[in-house]
């Protein structure tokens, strides 16, 4: 069974999602930060701060390696797998890739008490995010299959993810 990638923004959606659609699925559920940070012993915040972030891409990249080798997971990513076309285009070769979308205004919201993400330090977060959502919007658009988890419920977008994830597989196995 193909694996269903969820991409996308911090705040976007993807863990509560995620979750939710695995187990309506019955697939296994993995966050690529928590494993990333069960491995490292450190969070992701203490990893950017004491290793910097290009050891965390180098480490997520990895993993990224590791994963497109299993099949049935629902896999949440981290905000930044974009940045390397490759990770996309290896989740791609074994699964069903959907972009989570919400808009900065909802982003920030929902990540502004969050203290575990190291690229919302700042004096200014709601600028921090408008600035990364806008460089890397390109990357997020390039992905087909998309779902704006701004103004609807996690239900919703539970919903949305599962029929597109089983629309693409049934097309996959008709060889459509």
């Amino acid at each position: 069974m193909k694996n269903l990638v969820l991409v996308g923004f911090m705040g976007t959606g993807k863990t509560a999602v995620g979750q939710r659609v695995a187990a309506r699925l019955g697939l296994t559920f993995v966050d690529t930060d928590h494993l990333i940070e069960q491995r490292t012993g450190q969070s992701i915040a203490q990893i950017f701060e004491t290793q910097g972030e290009p050891y965390f891409r180098k480490f997520e990249r990895e993993l990224v390696r590791e994963l497109v080798a299993r099949q049935g997971h629902v896999i949440a990513t981290g905000g930044g797998i974009v940045l390397d076309p490759n990770n996309v285009r290896d989740f791609a070769r074994t699964g069903v890739v959907i972009c989570l979308w919400a808009e900065p205004a909802v982003i920030y919201e929902r990540t502004r008490y969050a203290k575990h993400r190291p690229l919302l330090q700042e004096t200014d977060p709601r600028r921090r995010i408008e600035e990364l959502l806008h460089q890397r919007a390109p990357l997020y658009q390039a992905i087909a299959l998309r779902v704006d988890t701004s103004y609807t419920t996690v239900e919703k977008n539970v919903e949305a993810v599962s029929a597109l994830y089983r629309d693409q597989t049934a097309s996959a196995h008709a060889g459509i």
